[in-house]
Order: structure tokens, then C-alpha cells, then sequence
């Protein structure tokens, strides 16, 4: 096994003391240009690293952020939403030379102990926080511990509303914001466009913020067009695609069945589109279906599928530069993602006449 090089074998290679070595490693007085110079050029042709968790001892910075999910792991294999968002994040990272600590958890109080015995073990510098919840325990748990963070997908609050009070210790987390109701009226407009009055939402994890935005913006949205709850309404499921087709085959069960159907991932959609075919429902003829996310899935399906494109890669990567802006050194803020822009495909089209009232 190669052994990793350290201090002494750059000071004997160099010819100077371990000291020497110490001071120019660390951009300290004590040397002079040239001698730091060839310290790092040495260095440099040793393959020499820094080791993160000797640095981390010394109360410098460990080099790494972490992320945290806490979804069921089965949820996770085909939504091409965090790779797309991993992505991003990680194009930001390795330009900066900073590790991405990843971890998977059953749930939000094992996802908080991570943080703890992150921030004991001084594992990472910060982290990002994915999935903001209603009443979230984190971000005032990460501002109490001192660890800066960034919650990714914090919905933006309507009609230039002021965000709820947050917990002591939170006001210190970044966020990076979406704007879900904007994105929910355009899926709304068109829909209502085409003619449809009859529209359901299958929606993902109940307790996620941006799923409770986009329920309440739906209600908000068939208000103001006139449609109650009896003609508009959200229903909830894990983001599987088994509970997307699952609950897709409740409401198209019912007596009165939509004729539209929004779901929440790309994932949903397409189990969604596949159960309207095994029950002889045409899309777009008898039913039209929209998907939130766009993907590859949503661009090959038969008939292709109408849906919300944004750039997630670009969120995750206007997280990663709040989380860096604020380790070196500059105050927590908001940040506003782009807009999302829905995209009209096959899968949408005017409900036949006899289904409109």
C-alpha cells in the first residue's frame, strides 16, 4: 500500500526543517519567498495533502459541507431531482476544492443527530439543508450549534409577504428560496386555458413546505377562477411512483373523475400516465397530465409530457455559493432561484365537452 507523504519527507526532500516546512504550508511568517516557494513546489511533486482531520483538531476548517436527506430510501433511486440538484452543488464545490459529505437517514431527529455529532466530530465546515419542513427543528438547531447552513427549496412567501417568525438561533441560516406559488398559477392558467374544472393535485410528502405552498397556492389559485374544493384539491403520497399510481387510480375511480391531473415529480407523472392507459383512459383525449419537474422521463413518454422546467442544477448550484460566500466570511442571506416556465406538450389538451362542468 503507497504511504501518504508528510511533513518530514517534504523538509528532508527540500532541505529545511519540518518547521520550515510548517510556516509555508500554512502561509505563516518565518520563511522567506523563495524557500516557501520551493516548500510548495515540492510539496506539490510528493503529492502531498493536508490531512482534513488533524486540521480540524487545530479549529481550522475542515474542507468539507455536508448534506443531509431524510426520505425513504426508496424514493430516491429514480427522481431525477438530487442528481440534477447534486450536481450543481458539486460542480461549485470541487471548483472550490471542498468535499461533499452525503448521508441518507430514516428520518428528521436522525438527520438532526447527524448535525450534532457533525459539529462534535468537526466533520464539516457547513451544510445544506434540503426538504424545509413546517415548524422545521434544523435551522434553529444549526444556528444554536454555530454551523453555518443553507436550506435549499425555502418557499418564497406570497405577494412580497413577510416569512414566519423563526425559532431562536435560526435567523442565522441562509436560505435559497423557489417560488412555488408563481409556478402553480402557471400550471393553473393553462389548465383552466384548455378548459379543464376538474383538476387534482397528487402531491408529495406532506409535511415538506413547498408541498403545503403548492396545496394552498392550488386553492388560492381555483378561487380565484371560481372552482371549490369539490373541482380542485390536492391529495398526498411519498413521491413513489407506486403511491402516484396508486392514488392516480383512486381519483379516476370516482364518480365524478378529474380531468387533469399535476404531479408532483417527473417519477409520479409517468406511473400516473401508465395507470390512465392500463384503464383505457386516453391522455390527452379524456385526460390531460402535468408534471412539475421536467426530465428525460417526461421528454420520452408517449405522449411526451407538459411540464415545469426549471434549472436545478443551477439551484443547487446557487446554494453551494451562499454556503461558501458565508464561510469565508460573509453575512447569512436570501437568495431567489429562477423562476420555473411551464412547458406545453402532448400531454395536455382541451377535456372533451360533456366533462367540462
Amino acid at each position: 500500500m503507497a504511504r501518504r507523504p508528510t511533513i518530514k519527507d517534504i523538509a528532508r526532500q527540500a532541505g529545511v526543517s519540518e518547521s520550515a516546512v510548517s510556516f509555508a504550508l500554512n502561509d505563516r511568517p518565518g520563511v522567506s519567498q523563495d524557500t516557501r516557494a520551493r516548500i510548495r513546489r515540492v510539496a506539490e511533486e510528493l503529492g502531498w495533502q493536508p490531512n482534513s482531520a488533524a486540521r480540524a483538531l487545530s479549529g481550522e476548517r475542515s474542507g468539507a459541507v455536508g448534506l443531509v436527506l431524510a426520505r425513504p430510501a426508496h424514493t430516491l433511486g429514480v427522481e431525477s431531482f438530487f442528481l440534477q440538484l447534486v450536481s450543481g452543488i458539486q460542480e461549485v464545490l470541487s471548483a472550490a476544492r471542498t468535499a461533499l459529505l452525503f448521508q441518507v437517514v430514516e428520518d428528521i431527529d436522525a438527520e438532526c443527530a447527524v448535525y450534532r455529532r457533525w459539529w462534535a466530530e468537526r466533520r464539516v465546515d457547513g451544510v445544506l439543508v434540503v426538504d424545509p419542513r413546517m415548524r422545521d427543528p434544523r435551522p434553529a438547531l444549526l444556528g444554536q450549534l454555530g454551523l453555518p447552513a443553507v436550506t435549499i427549496g425555502e418557499p418564497e412567501p406570497v405577494g412580497g409577504a413577510s416569512p414566519a417568525p423563526q425559532a431562536p438561533g435560526a435567523e442565522v441560516v441562509s436560505s435559497v428560496r423557489a417560488d412555488d406559488a408563481g409556478a402553480m398559477a402557471q400550471v393553473l392558467d393553462h389548465l383552466h386555458g384548455l378548459g379543464h374544472r376538474r383538476i387534482v393535485h397528487i402531491a408529495g410528502l406532506p409535511g415538506l413546505a413547498h408541498t403545503v405552498r403548492r396545496m394552498d397556492s392550488l386553492r388560492t389559485e381555483a378561487a380565484r377562477r371560481g372552482l371549490g374544493p369539490d373541482q380542485v384539491r390536492s391529495v398526498v403520497t411519498d413521491y413513489s411512483d407506486a403511491e402516484g399510481a396508486a392514488a392516480t387510480r383512486r381519483v379516476l375511480a370516482e364518480p365524478q373523475p378529474p380531468t387533469a391531473l399535476v404531479y408532483d415529480n417527473d417519477v409520479m407523472a409517468v406511473a400516473g400516465s401508465a395507470v390512465a392507459a392500463e384503464l383505457g383512459i386516453p391522455v390527452p383525449g379524456r385526460l390531460s397530465v402535468v408534471a412539475w419537474d421536467d426530465s428525460a422521463l417526461c421528454r420520452v413518454t408517449h405522449p411526451r409530457l407538459t411540464a415545469l422546467v426549471r434549472d436545478t442544477a443551477g439551484f443547487g448550484r446557487l446554494a453551494a455559493e451562499e454556503l461558501l460566500a458565508v464561510l469565508a466570511g460573509g453575512p447569512p442571506g436570501v437568495r431567489i432561484s429562477e423562476q420555473p416556465r411551464l412547458e406545453p406538450r402532448e400531454s395536455t389538451a382541451p377535456p372533451p365537452a360533456h366533462t367540462e362542468s
